[in-house]
Protein backbone atom coordinates (compact mmCIF):
# COMPACT_ATOMS: atom_id res chain seq x y z
CA UNK A 1 0.00 0.00 0.00
CA UNK A 2 1.16 3.43 -0.67
CA UNK A 3 2.16 5.81 1.96
CA UNK A 4 3.86 8.22 0.71
CA UNK A 5 1.96 11.85 -0.04
CA UNK A 6 1.15 12.42 -3.35
CA UNK A 7 1.43 15.95 -4.77
CA UNK A 8 -0.04 17.56 -8.14
CA UNK A 9 1.90 20.71 -9.60
CA UNK A 10 0.03 22.59 -12.12
CA UNK A 11 1.69 25.34 -13.81
CA UNK A 12 1.91 26.47 -17.37
CA UNK A 13 6.13 26.70 -16.67
CA UNK A 14 7.85 23.63 -17.54
CA UNK A 15 11.23 24.69 -15.83
CA UNK A 16 8.85 25.12 -12.23
CA UNK A 17 7.28 22.13 -13.18
CA UNK A 18 10.27 19.64 -14.27
CA UNK A 19 12.69 21.42 -10.82
CA UNK A 20 9.43 20.63 -8.31
CA UNK A 21 9.05 16.84 -9.95
CA UNK A 22 12.86 16.71 -9.93
CA UNK A 23 13.39 18.18 -5.97
CA UNK A 24 10.13 16.55 -4.66
CA UNK A 25 10.50 13.42 -5.90
CA UNK A 26 13.71 13.02 -4.43
CA UNK A 27 12.68 13.76 -0.73
CA UNK A 28 10.27 11.00 -1.19
CA UNK A 29 7.13 12.78 -2.70
CA UNK A 30 5.13 10.90 -5.06
CA UNK A 31 4.59 13.41 -8.37
CA UNK A 32 2.17 14.30 -10.96
CA UNK A 33 1.74 17.16 -13.34
CA UNK A 34 0.06 19.32 -15.50
CA UNK A 35 0.35 21.89 -17.61
CA UNK A 36 -3.01 23.87 -17.38
CA UNK A 37 -5.99 24.79 -15.17
CA UNK A 38 -8.53 22.35 -16.89
CA UNK A 39 -5.60 19.55 -16.82
CA UNK A 40 -5.40 20.01 -13.38
CA UNK A 41 -8.94 19.39 -13.02
CA UNK A 42 -8.45 16.03 -14.55
CA UNK A 43 -5.37 14.60 -13.31
CA UNK A 44 -7.52 15.66 -9.37
CA UNK A 45 -9.87 13.05 -10.42
CA UNK A 46 -7.18 10.88 -11.44
CA UNK A 47 -4.06 10.85 -9.46
CA UNK A 48 -5.98 11.81 -5.91
CA UNK A 49 -3.71 13.86 -4.48
CA UNK A 50 -2.87 14.94 -0.98
CA UNK A 51 -2.03 18.59 -1.93
CA UNK A 52 -2.00 20.80 -5.19
CA UNK A 53 0.83 23.30 -6.28
CA UNK A 54 -1.24 25.75 -8.35
CA UNK A 55 0.10 28.73 -10.61
CA UNK A 56 -2.44 31.48 -10.25
CA UNK A 57 -1.74 33.11 -13.78
CA UNK A 58 -1.97 30.11 -15.97
CA UNK A 59 -3.89 30.09 -19.94
CA UNK A 60 -7.56 28.31 -20.16
CA UNK A 61 -8.45 28.55 -16.40
CA UNK A 62 -6.69 30.85 -13.63
CA UNK A 63 -5.60 28.88 -10.29
CA UNK A 64 -8.44 30.85 -8.86
CA UNK A 65 -10.94 29.56 -10.53
CA UNK A 66 -9.34 25.89 -10.24
CA UNK A 67 -9.47 26.41 -6.74
CA UNK A 68 -13.27 27.90 -6.82
CA UNK A 69 -14.17 24.51 -8.64
CA UNK A 70 -12.54 22.02 -6.09
CA UNK A 71 -13.84 23.84 -3.34
CA UNK A 72 -17.29 24.94 -4.25
CA UNK A 73 -18.49 22.47 -7.14
CA UNK A 74 -20.46 19.10 -6.09
CA UNK A 75 -18.60 17.37 -9.03
CA UNK A 76 -15.25 17.84 -6.89
CA UNK A 77 -16.82 17.37 -3.33
CA UNK A 78 -14.75 14.62 -2.70
CA UNK A 79 -11.43 16.66 -2.78
CA UNK A 80 -12.63 19.87 -1.51
CA UNK A 81 -10.51 18.89 1.53
CA UNK A 82 -7.65 18.16 -0.24
CA UNK A 83 -5.09 21.40 0.91
CA UNK A 84 -3.71 24.35 -1.95
CA UNK A 85 -0.13 25.78 -2.30
CA UNK A 86 -0.51 28.72 -5.08
CA UNK A 87 2.59 30.16 -6.13
CA UNK A 88 2.71 33.57 -8.29
CA UNK A 89 4.71 36.43 -9.05
CA UNK A 90 2.35 38.98 -7.54
CA UNK A 91 3.20 39.73 -3.78
CA UNK A 92 -0.11 42.09 -3.47
CA UNK A 93 -2.08 41.60 0.08
CA UNK A 94 -5.25 42.08 -1.05
CA UNK A 95 -4.69 39.24 -3.68
CA UNK A 96 -3.41 36.56 -1.08
CA UNK A 97 -6.19 37.37 1.27
CA UNK A 98 -8.81 36.90 -2.09
CA UNK A 99 -6.73 33.23 -2.25
CA UNK A 100 -7.61 32.56 1.29
CA UNK A 101 -10.90 33.21 0.88
CA UNK A 102 -11.34 30.89 -1.98
CA UNK A 103 -9.96 28.08 0.41
CA UNK A 104 -5.84 28.69 -0.75
CA UNK A 105 -4.04 26.84 2.53
CA UNK A 106 -0.85 28.73 1.91
CA UNK A 107 0.96 31.25 -0.86
CA UNK A 108 4.00 31.31 -2.20
CA UNK A 109 5.71 34.22 -4.21
CA UNK A 110 7.88 33.54 -7.03
CA UNK A 111 11.39 33.63 -7.33
CA UNK A 112 11.39 30.27 -5.04
CA UNK A 113 13.50 29.15 -2.29
CA UNK A 114 13.19 25.66 -2.19
CA UNK A 115 13.78 24.93 1.18
CA UNK A 116 11.15 27.45 2.17
CA UNK A 117 8.54 25.75 -0.37
CA UNK A 118 9.51 22.56 1.25
CA UNK A 119 8.68 23.58 4.55
CA UNK A 120 5.52 25.24 3.44
CA UNK A 121 4.14 22.32 2.06
CA UNK A 122 5.35 20.00 5.13
CA UNK A 123 3.36 22.54 7.14
CA UNK A 124 0.23 22.72 5.30
CA UNK A 125 -0.27 18.98 5.40
CA UNK A 126 0.72 18.40 8.49
CA UNK A 127 -2.24 20.99 9.52
CA UNK A 128 -4.35 19.09 6.92
CA UNK A 129 -3.51 15.91 8.96
CA UNK A 130 -4.48 17.10 11.61
CA UNK A 131 -7.77 18.96 10.78
CA UNK A 132 -8.53 15.72 8.95
CA UNK A 133 -7.69 14.01 12.63
CA UNK A 134 -10.06 16.43 14.64
CA UNK A 135 -12.95 16.12 12.27
CA UNK A 136 -12.47 11.91 12.70
CA UNK A 137 -12.29 12.25 16.26
CA UNK A 138 -15.45 14.86 15.97
CA UNK A 139 -17.12 11.64 14.45
CA UNK A 140 -16.57 9.57 17.00
CA UNK A 141 -17.70 11.61 19.35
CA UNK A 142 -21.02 11.83 17.25
CA UNK A 143 -21.50 8.77 16.69
CA UNK A 144 -20.69 7.46 20.57
CA UNK A 145 -23.62 10.02 21.26
CA UNK A 146 -25.98 8.12 19.13
CA UNK A 147 -25.05 4.91 20.60
CA UNK A 148 -25.44 6.40 24.44
CA UNK A 149 -29.69 7.44 23.16
CA UNK A 150 -30.16 4.06 21.75
CA UNK A 151 -28.73 2.74 24.58
CA UNK A 152 -30.95 4.55 26.80
CA UNK A 153 -34.12 3.79 24.96
CA UNK A 154 -33.35 0.04 25.05
CA UNK A 155 -32.74 -0.04 28.34
CA UNK A 156 -36.05 2.24 28.97
CA UNK A 157 -37.26 -0.43 27.20
CA UNK A 158 -36.53 -3.32 28.74
CA UNK A 159 -37.44 -1.57 32.43
CA UNK A 160 -41.24 -1.12 31.20
CA UNK A 161 -41.12 -4.99 30.55
CA UNK A 162 -39.50 -6.03 34.27
CA UNK A 163 -41.90 -3.22 35.70
CA UNK A 164 -45.09 -5.08 33.85
CA UNK A 165 -43.78 -8.31 34.95
CA UNK A 166 -43.42 -6.95 38.89
CA UNK A 167 -47.03 -5.90 38.79
CA UNK A 168 -48.35 -9.71 37.91
CA UNK A 169 -49.94 -12.05 40.05
CA UNK A 170 -47.45 -14.82 39.59
CA UNK A 171 -44.46 -12.71 40.22
CA UNK A 172 -45.50 -11.66 43.16
CA UNK A 173 -46.04 -14.89 44.44
CA UNK A 174 -42.59 -15.77 43.70
CA UNK A 175 -40.77 -13.58 46.37
CA UNK A 176 -36.78 -14.41 44.57
CA UNK A 177 -38.13 -13.74 41.14
CA UNK A 178 -39.48 -10.18 42.16
CA UNK A 179 -36.88 -9.58 44.14
CA UNK A 180 -34.39 -9.99 41.33
CA UNK A 181 -36.29 -7.83 38.99
CA UNK A 182 -36.74 -5.20 41.40
CA UNK A 183 -32.97 -5.46 42.04
CA UNK A 184 -32.29 -5.30 37.78
CA UNK A 185 -34.83 -2.05 37.87
CA UNK A 186 -32.55 -0.29 40.69
CA UNK A 187 -29.70 -0.91 38.44
CA UNK A 188 -31.16 0.80 35.41
CA UNK A 189 -32.16 3.73 37.28
CA UNK A 190 -28.24 3.95 37.92
CA UNK A 191 -27.35 3.18 34.98
CA UNK A 192 -29.97 5.80 33.45
CA UNK A 193 -29.01 8.44 35.90
CA UNK A 194 -25.30 8.01 35.30
CA UNK A 195 -25.93 8.10 31.35
CA UNK A 196 -27.85 11.28 31.66
CA UNK A 197 -25.03 12.97 34.00
CA UNK A 198 -22.40 11.99 31.02
CA UNK A 199 -24.97 13.28 28.51
CA UNK A 200 -25.23 16.82 30.76
CA UNK A 201 -21.27 16.91 30.54
CA UNK A 202 -21.05 16.53 27.24
CA UNK A 203 -23.47 19.38 26.27
CA UNK A 204 -21.42 21.68 28.64
CA UNK A 205 -18.04 20.56 26.80
CA UNK A 206 -20.04 21.17 23.36
CA UNK A 207 -21.14 24.64 24.12
CA UNK A 208 -17.40 25.54 25.00
CA UNK A 209 -15.54 24.22 22.30
CA UNK A 210 -14.72 25.41 18.92
CA UNK A 211 -15.86 23.15 16.13
CA UNK A 212 -13.06 21.89 13.83
CA UNK A 213 -14.67 23.88 10.76
CA UNK A 214 -14.28 27.02 12.88
CA UNK A 215 -10.89 26.02 13.72
CA UNK A 216 -9.71 25.62 10.09
CA UNK A 217 -11.50 29.24 9.49
CA UNK A 218 -9.72 30.84 12.01
CA UNK A 219 -6.24 29.18 10.92
CA UNK A 220 -6.75 30.46 6.95
CA UNK A 221 -7.57 33.96 8.94
CA UNK A 222 -3.90 33.21 10.42
CA UNK A 223 -2.21 32.48 7.83
CA UNK A 224 -4.05 35.60 5.79
CA UNK A 225 -3.08 38.58 8.70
Amino acid sequence: METRKKILIVDDEQINVEFFDLMLSKLGFVVEKAANGREGLDKVREFHPDLVMLDNIMPKMSGWEVTRILKNDPEYAQWRDVPIVMFSAMDDVKDKIEGFELGIDDYITKPFNFSEVLARIRSVLRNHELIDQLKKRESRIALHEQLNEKLLSYVALVSDKFLSLCNTQEIDANKDLKAGLESCQLEYSRLRSRIEELQEETRMLKSREIAVSSLESELRKAYSE
